[in-house]
């Protein structure tokens, strides 16, 4: 009551309801910033997210770092290498005629290495800032490029999937030539052996120096021009590898993407096309020229697979984590050993534990994050594509992040109640904090539009502690969240705000009278042995096709449909009914004649929805029934509404039809070819009824089967209708019944006797 005091008009009642937040799938629809959103579903502050650079590029798909810490990216289009000092400074380093700058490494002296695409080269840019051609693999793609202990720079391609060898001095040949399309990406394990991952079968390669004789060898390189020897680690489901990243303890880590295809088939994944007309692959996107010259960088379809998986020293690999709403363009581990993710297509950068749970570090303004790498103190870069820009993440975390919820709606106007919330760190005291203050701050505020906007109310607040708010009473709410001073393990396990739904009129929603004769009862009730064979006249919102689901609020109710079956006499109604504040009700039928005024109770204190009594207590005629509503079972005396609503008309009847005249005569004899001799006895006779048409009419002879007789005008559409029929039958005494039933199944009949005499002899 002290919640709602000051508001006379609301009451606490079974109305009351919580919006509960506590899983992932409810955070992330909110906005952060400098705040994670964990898998597990928690909410704590991310570490630092900052924009460095904003080159003039759609897309770059290559970071790199050198020993002096200066960040390098590469991309397009034209191919573009970009250099950021430790002043902020951002200067172009290289370009060329090519597309796209695809991948970067340095030498131990310093030296970058920019393979370019398509039908690219290995160009070689000295401190100095000379450019030469070190490389030219004679292939259609460059997709990486890694240098090895000793010096030598391997060339990953395709699409004859061969990884190249390249000494100090430029001489290149042939290192290993897969059964694959492309070698995507590389990288050295623990033991300095070179990884790499490849399409179109998503296979996870260890290649070596082969350990053969020195004349297998050159019988081998005669064969297909290799040195090496490749072994398969593992095959994953993925089409793809995109990156590979290799923790300390030797763990590999893996990203695949895409559904495999048909044997035979070797469609790449991505395509660009250059201006030169020329087509190839690249990992990411469709990157066409137009205008000419220029290209735009398009990601992976939004509805392309993505997985990550781990693979042991030993070689056992696990998948840790998979999706299909985000693609993993890039893999890279912090300096605590935890697994970065650059995904698209809505830029986000995820981290992921041993565990597979993974948390929702920050969202770039760009559609994709391509490239992770960091330097030796730690620091973490990264660039993105659509368009093209320069991160930093850490190694601190925010001052202070704020968590904004996705509005909700109440479907009602309501009341806002107390808010609450949860956070296992709540009371351990944080070493950046100096005033003492609580680092876990929640605003609200209220609006009427589905859209948050500025008619919105003001943001009330701050409230450090749960309890009571002052947002004022609307249909829509949203909360704010602001984390303060906050270290490893604060965080937010769950948000719940109370509200009040005003108190609406239930809806009746339709009402169906039945025909005459059905009786209808609910399933429980079926145990009389009474099989339902009638199909009901449902009302317009009910459900014909079985349990009527009725959610409305956060509760869900299950009715089962009634059942109707023929009974004599008994008049039935069924209707429908809802409550937007998933109210119980409680129904009341009343009936009243056609020419009265007044409604007279049939029955009240219903919990189903409908009703069936006996109807001969009622005299014949036309009448109304009405049927009530209350929510009276879920509010207070002062807060209890209710509706109400009329039938169509319907008639009671069951009065039978009168039989009147019934005649029979003697005619003409019949059947002498037949050698029998029978007599034509002609019928007439006249149905009639006070207040409905006559239906049909039949007769019998001796007992024998009712046959159909029409009226003499040939069409039963009246009150009051005639018949006259001929019947042959032998000498002697017979029996003829007729029957007559109106619209509503009421049956009248009669008889009479007439004797054939016996023929003189």
């Amino acid at each position: 009551m002290v919640l709602l005091a000051g508001w006379p008009a609301w009451l606490p009642a079974e109305h009351t309801r919580d919006w509960r937040q506590s899983t992932y799938e409810e955070f992330i629809r909110g906005t952060s910033h400098g705040v994670a959103v964990r898998s597990d579903g928690r909410l704590e502050l991310a570490p630092k997210f900052s924009l460095l650079a904003n080159p003039d590029a759609s897309y770059l798909w290559s970071s790199r770092v050198d020993s002096r810490g200066m960040v390098y990216a590469g991309g397009g289009s034209p191919a573009r290498v970009f250099r950021l000092d430790a002043a902020g400074k951002l200067a172009t380093v290289f370009e060329s005629d090519e597309l796209s700058a695809q991948a970067m490494a340095f030498d131990k002296k310093g030296n970058l290495y920019v393979g370019t695409a398509p039908d690219g080269k290995v160009y070689r840019l000295s401190a100095t800032g000379e450019k030469t051609v070190f490389f030219d693999p004679k292939t259609k793609y460059i997709w990486d490029l890694a240098f090895g202990a000793d010096g030598t720079l391997y060339v990953a391609t395709g699409d004859k999937g061969q990884i190249f060898a390249v000494a100090p001095n430029g001489k290149g040949e042939i290192f290993y030539s897969s059964d694959e399309a492309h070698i995507r990406v590389l990288n050295f394990d623990q033991q300095g052996a070179l990884i790499a991952g490849t399409e179109p079968n998503g296979r996870v390669l260890r290649v070596i120096h082969s350990s053969r004789s020195n004349t297998a060898k050159e019988q081998d390189k005669g064969a297909d021009g290799t040195t090496a020897e490749g072994f398969v680690l593992y095959e994953t489901a993925k089409r793809e590898i995109t990156s590979l990243a290799v923790a300390a303890d030797g763990l590999i880590y893996v990203a695949g993407i895409g559904e495999k295809q048909k044997a035979g088939a070797s469609a790449p994944t991505t395509v660009i096309t250059s201006p030169q007309g020329t087509t190839t692959i690249t990992g990411g996107g469709v990157i066409g020229a137009t205008p000419p010259g220029q290209a735009t960088f398009m990601p992976f379809p939004p509805l392309l697979s993505s997985s990550i998986y781990r693979l042991s020293p030993d070689g056992s690999p696990e998948e840790l984590w998979s999706s299909r709403d985000d693609v993993v363009y890039a893999l890279a581990l912090t300096p605590g050993g935890q697994l970065l993710a650059g995904t698209g297509n809505n830029g986000a950068l995820l981290e992921i534990d041993g565990r597979g749970v993974f948390a929702q570090l920050a969202k770039s303004t760009s559609g994709q994050i391509t490239g992770i790498t960091r330097d030796n103190a730690g620091k973490i870069f990264l660039c993105t594509a659509n368009p093209g820009k320069i991160f930093s993440l850490g190694p601190g975390y925010e001052a202070e992040g704020t968590f904004e919820s996705h509005s909700f709606d109440a479907q009602l106007f309501s009341q806002w109640g107390r808010v609450d919330w949860w956070s296992s760190s709540a009371t351990k005291p944080s070493p950046a904090s100096t005033s003492g203050a609580s680092r876990f701050e929640f605003y609200l505020r209220s609006g009427n539009t589905e859209e948050v906007g500025k008619e919105w109310s003001r943001w009330y607040g701050p409230y450090s502690k749960p309890g009571s708010v002052d947002c004022p009473p609307a249909r829509f709410v949203q909360w704010k969240a602001v984390i303060h001073d906050g270290h490893a393990g604060d965080s937010i396990d769950w948000v719940s705000m109370a509200y009040l739904p005003r108190n609406v009129a239930p809806v009746i929603d339709a009402v169906a009278v039945q025909d005459p004769g059905v009786r209808v009862q609910g399933s429980p009730l079926m145990q009389t042995g009474q099989i339902p064979n009638v199909a009901l006249r449902l009302p317009q919102t009910a459900n014909p096709g079985g349990l009527v689901i009725t959610q409305s609020g956060p509760s869900t109710k299950f009715e089962a449909p009634p059942q109707g079956f023929p009974q004599k006499g008994y008049q039935s109604v069924l209707w429908s009914a809802h409550d937007d504040n998933d109210d119980d009700l409680r129904f009341a039928v009343y009936y009243r004649g056609e020419d009265e005024t007044e409604w007279k109770l049939l029955k009240d204190k219903l919990d189903q929805k409908f009703y069936s009594w006996d109807s001969t207590s009622l005299p014949d005629g036309a009448y109304y029934v009405k049927v009530t509503a209350s929510d009276a079972p879920s509010n207070p005396p002062a807060l209890t509404l209710s509706a109400e609503r009329e039938s169509e008309r319907f008639v009671i009847d069951n009065t039978p039809p009168m039989i009147d005249g019934l005649s029979a005569k003697i005619g003409a004899q019949a059947g002498a070819a037949t050698g029998i001799a029978l007599t034509s006895i002609s019928v007439t006779f006249q149905a009639h009824h006070s207040t409905s048409s006559i239906e049909r009419a039949q007769y019998s002879v001796d007992g024998g089967d009712w046959i159909l007789v029409s009226p003499t005008n040939g069409i039963s559409d009246a009150r009051e209708e005639s018949y006259s029929f001929t019947v042959e039958v032998p000498r002697g005494e017979h029996t003829i019944a007729v029957r007559a039933y109106d619209h509503f199944e009421n049956l009248g009949n009669a008889k009479t006797t007439i004797v054939v005499p016996t023929a003189k002899p």
